[in-house]
């Protein structure tokens, strides 16, 4: 609370009008910190800034005490790293509209992320922006970048309707865009040239043991040969697929993820990239990724692994002690009793199952280092 306190007294407040000048002429040495949830990051935010964000799995660990910029900033190591040495001169938090900083409240992630910065990088001048990105949107549009193409919700009445095209519907459109070098669709899609050229595809990873590689001089392919079934284990393949979206990545190159329909296996690769890459639950990554591309339905089983991979990337993104005592990721060691504390869901589970039928070989093994299949 003492830290609280110290550290509500130093954040000063800034007008939207200053930091827009900010941004044009100095923003190499300005850190803007989205203090919102990844899903309103993602729908729109100010341009440049990092979302700094605590779920509350890393909360509940922290229990009180102060988190490190390892936590709130778990995927951003370039940005940790020159905020402790200095390389900013002013950092900026906001969220969706608090208006002054007398309004912060305690239990806010821009407290959280206050203390955070008060703790690891002294020195910086730490900023609340005055209304945050609702005051900012309407005073700046342009300097933020917005989400246009997404619908909040497709309802199923304009799914069936579009069955008299004879099109299938998991094969309409194009592949959609998940992150700008992941992109998500069906094997009809990965068959068609022009298709794959017009949003500038360099690599494909093919999530089934049947579809065809249809241009192999043209595009680097990977195959992840699995079935669309409840016997498969699909979490094995987790942390390999996510390397070589990483190396697409890193090659300034884009990647189509894809099975046959692009509703189950596929999917199932996009939402565990996005809980290891942006620190998300499961929840989280599978509304954003069904506002993309509404018809995903990861099969049950694997919705169990996927829940199961959920644990392990949290436990290892909370505090060390915290994860020597309940990652499951310690492997085939850990006795059930204590692994278990670390899979037990949060908050009433999105997907309307309860977790206690998920199969229960995948909550009290970890498919990581115990994966004969692979």
């Amino acid at each position: 609370h003492n830290l609280h306190r110290g550290a509500m007294e130093d954040l000063g407040e800034m007008d939207c009008t200053v930091l827009k000048r900010l941004l044009k002429d100095d923003g190499g040495r300005c850190l803007v910190l989205d203090c919102r949830s990844f899903l309103a990051f993602s729908a729109g935010h100010i341009r440049g800034s990092v979302n700094a964000r605590c779920n509350t799995i890393v909360r509940r660990r922290a229990k009180g005490s102060v988190l490190s910029l390892d936590q709130v900033l778990a995927g951003d190591e370039e940005v940790r790293g020159r905020l402790r040495s200095g390389m900013y001169s002013v950092v900026v938090l906001y969220d969706e509209r608090t208006p002054d900083s007398d309004s912060v409240k305690e239990d806010s992630t821009v407290t959280l992320v206050l203390n955070a910065l008060f703790r690891d990088s002294q020195g910086t001048l730490v900023y609340l922006l005055k209304g945050g990105y609702d005051r900012f949107y309407a005073e700046y549009p342009e300097f933020c970048l917005k989400n246009k193409s997404l619908p909040s919700f497709t309802s199923q009445s304009s799914i069936d309707s579009c069955s008299s095209c004879g099109t299938p519907h998991n094969d309409q459109g194009g592949p959609v865009e998940i992150l700008p070098f992941l992109y998500l669709g069906s094997a009809l899609h990965a068959s068609k040239k022009e298709v794959l050229d017009s949003v500038g595809i360099s690599a494909l990873l093919n999530v089934s043991a049947d579809c065809p590689n249809h241009f192999e001089g043209t595009y680097q392919y990977k195959c992840i040969p699995v079935e669309d079934n409840h016997k498969e284990d699909i979490s094995c393949w987790f942390l390999e697929a996510i390397e070589f979206i990483d190396s697409v990545r890193d090659s300034s190159g884009r990647v189509l993820v894809h099975c046959q329909a692009g509703i189950s296996r596929s999917a199932t690769i996009c939402l565990a990239y996005l809980m290891k890459r942006k620190r998300v639950r499961l929840d989280e990554a599978f509304e954003f990724v069904r506002r993309r591309r509404s018809i995903i339905s990861p099969n049950f089983s694997f919705m169990g692994q996927l829940l199961q991979f959920e644990s392990q990337v949290l436990a290892t993104s909370c505090a060390a002690e915290a994860a020597a005592t309940a990652s499951p990721l310690l492997g085939p060691k850990s006795t059930v009793a204590n692994s278990s504390t670390a899979v037990t869901p949060t908050s009433p589970f999105i997907f309307n199952f309860p977790v206690s039928v998920v199969n229960p070989a995948y909550l009290h093994h970890s498919p990581i280092t115990t994966s004969p299949g692979c």
